[in-house]
């Protein structure tokens, strides 16, 4: 199997038992893991950041509502 291929068995498995999975490509640690794996119910936040002017896109808006019904606290944020 290639990693890829191993990754999305994981991803599979782990949705299969509730817990909410973003595959990470780029962020700003380098060291990170290629996935997180987050249980319903937790106290996580995901920040989406705008200017004062920014408006969010639909597909920004339907991924707040998606991780919003997984229990998770969303905000957009312009500072």
């Amino acid at each position: 199997m290639t990693e890829q291929q191993i990754q999305s068995k994981r991803i599979k498995e782990l949705e299969a038992e509730g817990y909410y999975v973003i595959k990470l490509i780029k962020t700003n640690k380098n060291g990170i893991p290629d996935l997180i794996a987050i249980p319903p119910n937790s106290n996580v936040i995901f920040s989406e950041i705008k200017t004062k002017k920014g408006k969010t896109s639909a597909l920004q808006e339907y991924r707040l509502k998606e991780l919003k019904n997984y229990g998770f606290i969303t905000e957009v944020f312009s500072g």
